[in-house]
């Protein structure tokens, strides 16, 4: 399959992404009310619709300049999003880019998911292997298969190691290092992981496996043991599960899910759950104190105010950016 362009049809999600006011509800959207969270969310604490686009939202990471990066499949490219609103392409040409970290020695990576994506026809017929990328400072693809040769498949969520490599998320949980060496963390025994995080700290690593978070240990040159049920959220027990997750400075918890933003101190003891106004999948904190949080929710409304749709057997794939104002500020 020929690569799209990814300038044109990123120029067609920047059509349909100014800011919709914040306190005026939109159709798909749900009434929430968000009770207080100590230290996390103020009681009345209001979600604000920064960006509706007719194309996915996904892997969110916070620049060092504090403004959100996500990953956009159908335009191949790394968004850039400021605080009003405001996008940019950041890094075309990433082939079906699925998700995004950043570590602390400003390196970006990135998933591409290349051809693989279901909503395009033919993808039978895909041959592109998918791949794990750093995009900053240098553009190189460190993986895009096994040491035996066997492909990474589609591709999920991705985190950074701090040591040059990271982890990544296609049903079980693996690692990239630095030298494109590919290993299995976990896999196996009905384990379906979605998204990936690890602490402030660099000392724990978790990811999703539906309605379960599983958490590693991480020694000081990244490997990972002690691999065990960190908790299970609650109010998740019919829907998809935990999807995407950030921590706080603090070392919380942050999961999103269908009753909400599920929050989860250090000790796996659920605080609450901050309400949406749609399903959340991925999220951040973001802006120059990281007291922002940003989630990226499934469905849209165009600059109409209505409700996004897609013809027929073609996959949706509209998502709307919420931010709210915290109590809690993300790590730098």
């Amino acid at each position: 399959m020929k690569l799209r362009s990814s300038l044109a049809i990123a120029a067609l999600a920047l059509a349909v992404s100014a800011p919709l006011p914040a306190q005026q509800a939109a159709a798909g959207e749900k009434s929430v009310k968000v009770t207080a969270i100590p230290g996390v969310v103020a009681a009345g604490a209001k979600w604000q619709r920064i960006l509706s686009v007719p194309m996915n939202v996904d892997g969110m990471a916070t620049a060092a300049d504090g403004s959100v990066l996500f990953a956009q499949e159908q335009s191949n490219s790394v968004m850039k999003l400021w605080p009003d609103g405001k996008t940019w392409v950041a890094w075309p040409y990433v082939h079906g880019g699925g998700a995004v970290a950043v570590d602390s020695a400003g390196r970006v990576f990135a998933l591409e998911r290349t051809c693989t994506d279901p909503g395009w026809k033919g993808t039978s017929g895909c041959t592109e292997a998918t791949r794990v990328t750093q995009l900053a400072p240098q553009h190189k693809v460190l993986a895009d298969k096994f040491a035996d040769g066997k492909p990474l498949g589609r591709l999920n969520d991705v985190e950074a190691d701090g040591h040059g490599g990271v982890w990544y998320t296609q049903g079980g949980l693996y690692h990239v290092a630095a030298d494109g060496t590919v290993s299995t963390v976990s896999e196996g025994n009905g384990m379906f992981t979605n998204g990936v995080a690890l602490s402030p700290d660099g000392k724990t690593l978790y990811v999703t496996n539906r309605k379960t978070i599983v958490a590693f240990d991480v020694a000081a040159g990244g490997s990972t043991s002690n691999q065990r049920d960190f908790v299970t959220l609650t109010g998740e027990d019919k829907g998809f599960g935990g999807d995407g997750m950030a921590l706080d400075s603090a070392g919380r918890l942050y999961v999103t899910g269908d009753a909400g933003i599920h929050v989860i101190d250090p000790s796996g003891k659920e605080l609450g759950v901050i309400p949406a106004p749609r399903r959340t999948i991925t999220l951040t904190f973001a802006g120059p104190d990281r007291r922002t949080l940003y989630a990226g929710a499934l469905g849209a409304v165009d600059p109409d105010g209505r409700e996004w749709t897609t013809p027929q057997g073609v996959r949706n794939d509209a998502m709307t950016i919420y931010k709210i104002p915290t109590l809690a500020a993300g790590p730098k």
